[in-house]
């Protein structure tokens, strides 16, 4: 019966019960069917074991792990103690047993810097120098071009933050007040520290600052050129506004104009501003000003006089655009570069009525209103100059013609020595 079901179910194309027919047993399982609880048939079943890895497989992985842990730890402590001994060189007094000056150019990187320490026998290791300096050097910081002053015994260190600093050793050359710009130039050529060339053209005479500049190695003289235009301009600027309204001048050009001859006039501070009165109170009574200074710019020019060289008598009457003993007025333009002093006499002179000065012997001058007590000091002068050993008729004493109480004159010879 069970057999022809079966078959029939087969016939249907119904699945046939995978069992034993004698026993309802499922078809491949021995024994009985022992039946489950519904706890015991919701319970999942046991997931067998993974093969179990071999001793020598676990070995060689736990060999190779410990060595890479070595390995890293090693790697660790080497990193440390390299970097403990670069930053302790780093730190450590160099081997320099002198000061030494040390030049950065312009445009050097930082191989270039360590090679070129290194090589000098500055630093002991340059790989060491240029590492830590990278990692100190911030944002946009450099080591800056200039000459520097290295301590001997400097460290690394020390010598990164010198040239890092900027502050580089300053050299100065100084230009007095009164003299020409040719004079000038020729002072800033011959300085050696200085490089480049001078500008072709000459400024403007009259418009050059006299004073100190500081500076460093490798500053091209045009730089100071620009900055002697650029001072004198301010400060030419800076007195023109407070000068006194009643001085007589027109514009600045005449301004800086009386103070280079005043400033070649004396080189005594106290007595500017008293030289300046007598020139503008000259001016106002349309006298010639009768200065020696703009003979002997007329005659020489920018070069100046030989110092040997005294001004003659002939001198007065060569006629020159300069010769104020000539010419009306001032001359048509300055005779010197005038200094800080010279220009505010010349912009605030002493209120007096004198129109003449002559040189008193002692490096200073006398002064007088009227041509009597000029005579009179223009003879004591020319006392002085025959006890000296001179000719007072063949010497123009301070720009004075010979006859005195034809032509007043005014000037001094002794003066400054940048004639």
């Amino acid at each position: 019966m069970l057999g022809q079901r079966a078959g029939n179910r087969k016939r249907k194309g119904l699945p046939v019960s995978d069992t034993n027919q004698s026993n309802g047993t499922p078809s491949g399982q021995k024994g009985p069917i022992i039946p489950k609880s519904a706890s015991e048939a919701l319970r999942p079943e046991r997931v067998p074991d993974p093969p179990k890895r071999s001793r020598k497989a676990r070995s060689q992985m736990v060999i190779f792990l410990n060595f890479l842990m070595t390995l890293v730890v090693f790697v660790v402590i080497a990193a440390v103690a390299g970097t403990y001994y670069a930053f302790s060189i780093y730190r450590s007094p160099g081997p320099l047993t002198t000061n030494t000056n040390f030049i950065v150019r312009n445009g050097a990187g930082l191989n270039e810097i360590a090679n070129r320490l290194e090589s000098n026998n500055i630093i002991t290791d340059q790989r060491i120098f240029r590492w830590l300096t990278t990692t100190y050097l911030h944002d946009n910081e450099t080591l800056r071009a200039g000459e520097y002053e290295i301590k001997a015994g400097a460290s690394m260190k020390d010598i990164m933050e010198l040239l890092k600093s900027g502050k580089s050793i300053l050299y100065s050359v100084t230009l007095p007040e009164g003299l020409t710009v040719r004079q000038i130039f020729n002072k800033l050529q011959a300085d050696t520290v200085l490089e480049g060339d001078l500008p072709s053209a000459l400024p403007a005479e009259g418009s050059l600052r006299p004073d100190t500049y500081k500076f460093t190695r490798g500053t091209k003289r045009t730089e100071i050129v620009e900055q002697m235009a650029g001072a004198q301009q301010k400060l030419v600027e800076q007195i023109w506004a407070r000068r006194d309204p009643n001085a007589q001048l027109a514009n600045k050009q005449d301004f800086v104009t009386l103070a280079s001859i005043v400033e070649k006039e004396t080189g005594l501070a106290d007595e500017r501003a008293h030289v300046a009165s007598v020139f503008l109170n000259r001016l106002g009574k349309g006298m010639r000003l009768q200065s020696d200074p703009t003979i002997i710019y007329g005659l020489f020019g920018g070069e100046g006089k030989p110092s040997d060289r005294p001004i003659y008598q002939s001198d007065l009457k060569k006629e020159t655009p300069y010769n104020t003993y000539i010419i009306k007025g001032l001359p048509p333009t300055p005779i010197a570069n005038p200094g800080k002093d010279a220009l505010e006499a010349v912009a605030n002179p002493w209120k007096t009525q004198d129109l003449y000065f002559v040189a008193d012997g002692s490096g200073g001058h006398v002064f007088a209103a009227t041509l009597e007590e000029h005579n009179a000091n223009v003879k004591r002068w020319r006392k002085l100059v025959a006890e000296k050993g001179e000719d007072p008729s063949a010497i123009a004493v301070d720009g004075q013609p010979d006859d005195a109480t034809t032509a007043p004159g005014s000037g001094a010879q002794q003066k400054k020595k940048t004639n």
